[in-house]
């Protein structure tokens, strides 16, 4: 099989972190074992027995017997691991059952995406999802000024996130018609006041980007933004990684430094999202080596005439197996609620069983990793994601080659 991507294990990992959220417990009830990489398994499983003994001290019958079997599930599923895997071992277990009436324990077990660097043991209410969490969070984050002589966008662009941090207004550059003496008077008093707006931008730059982004790229119309440099009036330690023009100074001008920057910032999410699903675009717009829709995506996967598979997160359909009760015939149906529990056979009209369901993008994701064809999930956090999502269902692929 295909190794995951970067943007699958997050897609995976964000799922995860989703479906464990979710549930709470009646009571301290609900488990999360932490094991760090490198850490012998055994070291866990004798804790937990120390737990599952001090258990026996619990008051409420109930919770006793939920936290005794959700630590049994857990000791004996680390019994199927000779030693702990390269990035460490995150499992929960617990009474999941919002019926009080009924217990409903359940194990959820995974290797992180990243390297777990703690161990942890926690019984609560909710599970402990904090290191998770953590390394859903994209490391490397980039600053973005635009400005002109009246205006300035500070933001930051962290994975396919922009988030605007501050705007400013600046009446500096207002053009005054005066004469004689008092004309240099006045033009002394505006380049003092550009040189305040110049140093009010910096200091909202020092507030935001000062150990908190790998380094800033400025844009604008015009030369204000050459001449805000030359001042120099921001922090040494913050990175200029390089200077574009562009027609905006707001939300449109930071994208338009984004469109611009792809070389300077080839490694940024945002910018790699951008560039994959332009050259999807472009390749079907050209009728070129790209195909979009459920049908057309999987035949592709299967033919392996399919080179990248590019899948949005946005997509919420479900892929559901029916089989027929009497003739045995098996139909896929794509639906965008919940599948039907039984539908009438196409080919006798008996009774269809329906006996799988799981959401389309892992169907699909599935399929291309065991034809070793590369997947890319596609945030919805960036336009050409949201177009993507929108124009093309969020199913595509680039192909290797088309049949004419």
């Amino acid at each position: 099989m295909a190794e995951k991507t970067k943007s699958e294990k997050l897609y995976e990992l964000r799922r995860w972190v989703k479906t464990l959220s979710k549930y709470v417990g009646s009571g301290t009830q609900l488990i999360s074992v932490y094991i760090s990489a490198g850490s012998p398994i055994h070291e866990m499983s004798s804790k937990l027995r120390e737990e599952m003994s001090q258990a026996s001290n619990i008051k409420s019958k109930q919770t006793k017997t939920n936290v005794t079997g959700a630590l049994e599930r857990i000791i004996n599923h680390l019994k199927l691991f000779k030693q702990t895997p390269p990035n460490g071992l995150a499992v929960f277990a617990g009474n999941i059952s919002d019926n009080p009436a009924k217990v409903d324990i359940q194990l959820f077990s995974l290797e992180p995406p990243e390297t777990l660097k703690v161990g942890a043991y926690r019984c609560d209410s909710r599970f402990f999802l904090e290191p998770l969490q953590n390394m859903m969070e994209t490391k490397d984050a980039y600053g973005i000024v635009v400005l002109d002589g009246r205006d300035a966008t500070i933001a930051v662009v962290k994975g396919t996130e922009i988030r605007v941090v501050k705007k400013l207004h600046s009446m500096a550059h207002a053009k005054i018609r005066k004469g004689g003496q008092s004309a240099m008077r006045y033009q002394r008093l505006i380049e003092e006041s550009i040189d305040k707006y110049y140093q009010r931008v910096s200091a909202s730059m020092d507030k935001a980007y000062l150990g908190k982004v790998k380094g800033v790229v400025v844009g604008g119309p015009g030369p204000t933004k050459d001449f805000f440099l030359k001042a120099k009036h921001f922090n040494y330690q913050i990175k200029i990684m390089g200077v574009v023009d562009t027609g905006y100074t707001d939300e449109y001008g930071v994208r338009e430094v984004l469109e611009k920057s792809d070389k300077i910032l080839a490694e940024q999410e945002a910018v790699k999202e951008k560039t994959l699903v332009d050259k999807f675009i472009k390749e079907v717009v050209s009728n070129g080596l790209a195909t979009y829709g459920e049908k057309q995506v999987r035949e592709a996967i299967l033919s392996h005439q399919a080179e990248k598979v590019l899948l949005s997160e946005g997509m919420d359909y479900t892929a559901a197996e029916y089989k027929c009760l009497s003739c045995e015939n098996t139909e896929r149906k794509i639906s965008g609620d919940k599948p039907e529990s039984r539908i009438p056979c196409p080919k006798c009209n008996a009774e269809m069983r329906l006996e799988n369901e799981k959401p389309l993008i892992d169907d699909l994701e599935e399929l291309a990793r065991e034809n070793n064809i590369e997947v890319e999930i596609i945030s919805t956090n960036t336009t050409e994601g949201i177009q993507f999502l929108t124009g093309f269902g969020g199913i595509g692929a680039l192909l290797r080659y088309r049949i004419r």
